[in-house]
């Protein structure tokens, strides 16, 4: 009980119980459980604090006050009001040491300066908050431990004009080391992929009107790439370019920039986005391999897949279990203009086959209402229609031409019917439909870290005004990338080994999670743990070869931290 200060009994109505006897003890309903067996309601109580005995409108908290109604306490009787009395710790160890273990802290301060450590503190806060914005950072760091000199909480504005301080030389620095402690000698595939964001354009260069994938197209928007390695599962590096490049021009210069930075045994792992002859006969040139999905050539396409066609989707030997799907390998020449043969890896999965001929009839019957409503009427069927009707009219080619009704193609619409449920990789070596597929597949992780990028790291725009600040968001975006990677990949791994599936092993819910873990600043001024760490948090923490004791001893470590800040707060305010 802390009996050196009262608050004002909390106004939840039909949930505060005061004991008629004396001392007039608090109880707090929390919870209500409906016993079936017995039919009856069971109601669960706890004790909050005791009655004032002169205002019995105010009352003598205890811990369990602190815990429900910790945010209407007083902050002055803990503290000056600078950090909450509540700090969340499990997500900030948990990033805390992926930093370590990368030598992240070390390659950071050596480039961006004495404020590394606020550079740090920015990587968990997106990563933590799932937002970049600079105006909330003050309302992280209030309840989180920081990486800042004495935990110290630096204001919105600062956080601003650190960005806006902090130069592109810093994370090309930065980028070349990263890249420098990378094993050149292995052969790796690196997956390279792009997305844009929007962006207010005020003074920055790049921001130009592009092709947003978000579909505004009237915005400015910014290109952004990142080149991923695809077995080790990490970023390598990035590139910002503008708005109004395409995604296929760009990339030949992302493969000069892997040769610059030392890889030679490389295979790149491609979008359909990027399928050019341009870009294959760039990577020929320079001896590069690549794992491409096939994109357009419809015809060749199509001939491909009805060569094999009801050779190989039912017959076990071809079955690539991890993805539930048939593949079959055929060798043929992808351009006219080719002198060796490529490889042509066709792939059938039944679900996909049964999805899309849903869509295609579902397609074909919107075709249908719009040709019946336009019968009579004098226009000319699109081609996108005429591609499966024969369209029949009344005075053809006449001024009083109108359209009558239309024949479906029967051939074209069962060949397209024949086409469902198959995809085609192509891969410059020779290799298995289930290695290409693998392979293709390991781009899935890159493909998150766009996903993650955008939802998870609140960047969806970048809400800059100046180069500076927009190249310095992201080089910190980047670097929160590495780490968010990495604690995916930790509980990947980890469902993987123990051939388990849990909701709460995924990024977003495993970090919700462990911010729960908190520590509490009691009457005595010293933090600590709040609650015992529940069997949820400790299956997520194995995943990081943790457990409650790490957890414990890293809290008490944070404790006597903000004891000794609290310390040197107190004499600076004697001085004062």
């Amino acid at each position: 009980m802390f009996s050196d200060f009262t608050v004002p009994i909390p106004d939840a109505k039909g949930k505060i119980i005061i004991k008629r006897k004396k001392p007039h003890y608090i109880e707090y309903e929390y919870d209500r459980i409906y016993i079936k067996e017995k039919k009856y309601t069971l109601a669960k109580r706890t004790t909050i604090g005791k009655q004032h005995p002169e205002n019995p409108s105010l009352m003598y908290p205890n811990s369990n006050y602190l815990k429900y109604f910790g945010s209407e306490a007083p902050v002055s009787v803990f503290s000056d009001g600078s950090r909450s009395r509540c700090l969340k710790t499990g997500a900030f160890i948990i990033i805390e040491k992926i930093l370590k273990d990368y030598g992240l802290p070390g390659m950071i301060s050596k480039y961006v300066g004495e404020k590394y450590d606020l550079f740090m503190d920015l990587v968990a806060y997106s990563i933590i908050t799932e937002d970049n914005a600079a105006q909330y950072y003050p309302d992280y760091a209030f309840n989180h431990p920081l990486f800042t000199k004495n935990m110290h909480i630096y204001s919105d504005s600062t956080v601003s004009s650190f960005l806006s301080d902090m130069t592109i030389d810093m994370s090309v620095a930065f980028l070349n080391e990263w890249n420098k402690t990378r094993d050149h000698r292995e052969k790796i595939y690196i997956s390279y992929d792009s997305t844009n964001k929007q962006c207010q354009a005020g003074d920055i260069e790049i921001a130009e009107i592009g092709h947003s994938k978000e579909g505004s197209k009237d915005k400015p928007v910014i290109n952004y790439s990142i080149a991923y390695d695809s077995e080790n599962s990490e970023p390598l590096f990035y590139e910002d370019y503008c708005g109004s490049v395409v995604d296929v021009s760009q990339l030949q210069y992302m493969l000069e920039r892997t040769k610059a930075y030392g890889y030679k045994r490389i295979g790149f792992i491609l979008d359909r986005g990027y399928f050019s002859e341009e870009n294959i006969r760039f990577m020929d040139n320079n001896s590069y391999d690549f794992i491409i999905m096939m994109k357009g050539m419809k015809r060749l396409a199509s001939e491909v897949i009805m060569e094999v066609h009801g050779t190989f989707e039912k017959n076990r030997s071809h079955r690539i279990t991890e993805y539930g799907v048939s593949g079959i390998t055929v060798k043929r020449r992808l351009f006219q203009s080719d002198e060796d043969e490529r490889y042509f890896h066709v792939y059938y999965n039944d679900w996909k086959s049964a999805s899309e001929r849903e869509t295609l009839e579902k397609k074909l019957d919107k075709l249908k209402r719009f040709l019946k409503n336009a019968m009579g009427q004098p226009m000319v069927i699109p081609d996108s229609i005429e591609h499966y009707y024969h369209p029949i009219y009344w005075h053809k080619g006449q001024p009083d031409q109108k359209f009558m009704h239309a024949v479906e193609k029967d051939e074209v619409i069962t060949k397209e019917t024949k086409l469902c449920g198959y995809f085609i990789i192509i891969t410059s070596k020779n290799m298995t439909a289930r290695e290409a597929l693998l392979l293709y597949k390991s781009r899935d992780a890159s493909e998150k870290l766009f996903r993650g990028d955008k939802s998870y790291l609140g960047n969806k725009s970048y809400r800059t005004h100046k180069n500076e600040s927009t190249e310095s968001k992201i080089f910190v975006e980047f670097v929160a990338l590495i780490v968010r990677n990495r604690i995916y990949r930790y509980l990947k791994d980890y469902m993987i080994e123990n051939d388990i599936r849990r909701n709460y092993l995924d990024v977003p819910a495993a970090l919700k999670e462990l911010d729960k873990i908190e520590m509490i600043q009691f009457a005595d001024g010293i933090y600590s743990m709040r609650n015992a760490v529940t069997k949820t948090q400790k299956t997520i923490l194995k995943a990081f070869g943790m457990d409650e004791k790490y957890i414990k001893e890293r809290t008490k470590e944070i404790s006597i931290q903000l004891k000794s800040i609290g310390k040197e707060n107190g004499k600076k305010n004697d001085i004062d």
